[in-house]
């Protein structure tokens, strides 16, 4: 008969030492390439964020102050017959900035402001503090075929030709000559602080029979606006200044002053914390420095925008 053979006790604990080391080695690659993934999936989540939010804003304000085949800026002079306010409406600052032209003072088609409490315009109660709410003034880009797409209640609207016309509600097209018919639209942008997921999220209000809020992208932290300002009408912007330090003759074209171009920052903040990241970094939106000390993962974006509207005073 042969001998059977074995194992000693010193190799099997040879051989278990050796595989321990090979264990820990793929269970070190496994974390690391886990880590990595998660890393890059929280990056392209913050660059498809911010950008479409940078989008959003951008497309709207360069179409600020579109009043369809109208040949002039918005004012009573023109449109001498307007709604009654709307349900939940928005106002901003000044005489006249509310959501119709009234028959005072310029009509502020684009305003904004730096939010120092939560409650704003009549119409906000969450805002984030210290991020810009924006309000932007304009008809929608394509004339309403009314034949195929009948007006509503649940909109308003407004009747052009070159030299005026009238905003109105309802099913019945007001009679001006030459005339084509738009959507007539009031937005409202601002960052919301959620107070119960502690997800910031950026706001979009929209004009319909009434004002409504809607969430339009999360992880939004702040956003900041810097108007262009043209101060002896040459077409040049003089200076970019924030909403703070905006005065009553930016806001209402004294001396000739218009806003033709915004500068905007937007700063994206990852959903979920990362405990094994820390964040002391500082980002500079514009004028404004803002500081940070958690575990957030944040990216910074930023455009400028011209206003090619806002340099008009007839076509």
């Amino acid at each position: 008969m042969k001998k059977q053979l074995g194992y000693t006790i010193i190799e099997i604990f040879v051989a278990l030492a050796i595989g321990l080391v090979l264990f820990a080695g793929v269970l070190s690659i496994f974390v690391g390439m886990k880590t990595t993934s998660v890393e890059t999936s929280t990056y392209g989540e913050l660059q498809e964020n911010g950008r479409f939010a940078l989008s959003i804003l951008s497309q709207d304000l360069q179409k600020a102050d579109f009043w369809g085949d109208y040949a002039g800026t918005l004012s009573r002079s023109g449109f001498p017959t307007v709604p009654g306010a709307p349900a939940n409406e928005c106002t901003g600052e000044g005489l006249n900035n509310a959501t119709f032209p009234a028959a005072l003072g310029h009509f502020r088609t684009v305003w904004g402001k730096t939010a120092t409490v939560a409650a704003n315009m009549g119409c906000i109660n969450d805002a984030v503090v210290g991020s810009d709410i924006l309000q932007i003034k304009r008809v929608m880009g394509n004339a309403i075929n009314t034949v195929a797409n009948p007006t509503t209640l649940n909109n308003y609207y407004m009747v052009t030709n070159t030299n005026g016309g009238q905003i109105f509600t309802g099913a019945a097209v007001p009679a001006v000559d030459n005339s084509r018919v738009w959507e007539y639209q009031h937005h409202v942008y601002y960052v919301k602080s959620d107070g119960a997921n502690n997800v910031p999220v950026l706001m979009q209000g929209r004009l319909t029979n009434s004002m409504s809020f809607d969430p339009l992208i999360d992880g939004i932290e702040m956003v900041r606006f810097m108007y262009g300002v043209d101060t002896d009408d040459d077409g040049i912007v003089n200076a970019y200044i924030p909403a703070i330090n905006m005065t009553e003759n930016y806001w209402d074209r004294g001396d000739n002053s218009r806003i033709i171009a915004m500068k905007i920052y937007v700063l994206a903040r990852s959903i979920k914390p990362d405990n094994k990241y820390s964040n002391k970094n500082s980002y500079q939106l514009g004028d404004l420095t803002y500081n940070v000390n958690d575990n957030f993962r944040r990216l910074l974006f930023s455009s400028t925008v011209s206003l090619f509207n806002a340099r008009v005073t007839s076509w």
